[in-house]
């Protein structure tokens, strides 16, 4: 049995019944209930909503496999699953146009002024002179990671006439006309713009921290699509504070659970949305219609079940 534990597009439940796959979908699952039923299961399908941790790996007595619907592991003790045979398979591609339609739209926006003029406009407001923006055309970008939705995101950038400088310290970046192999110390010093695009792990988990922060020259936008325990929430206040960044675009938070949010997380929370440069949308980057589809197609692939 299949035990789906996430919303999917319905060709993956139409996939599975084609082929005669018995199958259990319960996207509002929790862990302790998938706790009990793991026994049963073939193989799972998960996002983010459920950790598969040690312990519920060696529940799982008949698991062949884990697919993953979208990019990012870090819910999945993947060196465990694997030490027990069991495979695990995410489907990155399957979203990286989405997430970066979704970052770019976020830095026009905050370039342009686009939603901040807006809300002036349903204010009644008309202020033409205090929403000049700037081009994206001439501009450096930093992108920190660059798999899936950094090269993706690159490749939108590279018509808008811009430097790109890519650091991606497991993937070799390619040269090409506009894009060049750099560190992060080069794109702090050089970057108008800096782009995050990388797994959330122990290693980069609060990278954009006080010191990255204090070692921008250029007064950069910061955009984050990946996972919002890439920024630490504190230190991009501070930064926006002390005018270290021009703006934020994030369309992740550290816990985007609000309703769990103590004190000092709905103060930094207040204070981000009060400001007429910062832009936060809710994890939608890589749920586009078409997304949502590629990411069930792509994962029934590679699991050999399309």
């Amino acid at each position: 049995m299949i035990i789906i534990t996430t919303k999917v597009h319905p060709v993956l439940l139409d996939t599975l019944t084609s082929k005669g796959y018995k199958y259990l979908y319960e996207p509002t699952l929790e862990y302790a209930e998938l706790y009990d039923i793991i026994p049963k299961a073939t193989g799972i399908i998960i996002a983010t909503q459920i950790n598969i941790d040690s312990a519920m790996i060696d529940r799982a007595i008949d698991l062949e496999w884990i697919g993953r619907l979208g990019s990012g592991m870090e819910h999945v003790d993947v060196a465990y699953a694997m030490q027990r045979g069991i495979r695990c398979e995410s489907s990155p591609e399957g979203n990286r146009t989405a997430v970066a339609e979704h970052a770019l739209g976020l830095l026009l926006s905050l370039l342009r002024n686009i939603s901040k003029s807006y809300q002036e406009v349903r204010q009644k407001q008309w202020y033409r002179e205090e929403n000049r923006g700037v081009e994206l055309s001439g501009k450096t970008i930093g992108i920190i990671g660059f798999g899936n939705t950094g090269s993706s995101f690159a490749k939108l950038l590279s018509s808008f006439g811009v430097k790109i400088l890519a650091f991606d310290k497991y993937k070799k970046v390619e040269p090409t006309e506009c894009i060049s192999s750099s560190t992060i110390t080069q794109i702090q010093q050089e970057a108008d713009i800096i782009s995050f695009h990388l797994p959330l792990t122990t290693e980069t988990r609060h990278i954009a921290n006080d010191d990255f922060f204090q070692l921008l020259q250029r007064r950069p936008y910061i955009i984050n699509t990946s996972r919002g325990g890439i920024v630490d929430t504190q230190s991009l206040v501070q930064a926006l504070k002390n005018k270290q960044i021009s703006g934020v675009g994030l369309d992740v938070l550290e816990n985007e659970k609000l309703q769990t949010y103590q004190e000092r997380e709905m103060s930094l929370l207040e204070y981000l949305s009060k400001q007429n440069n910062v832009i936060i949308t809710p994890h939608i980057a890589g749920y586009s219609n078409e997304a949502v589809y590629k990411l069930s197609a792509i994962l029934m692939e590679k699991l050999g079940i399309s």
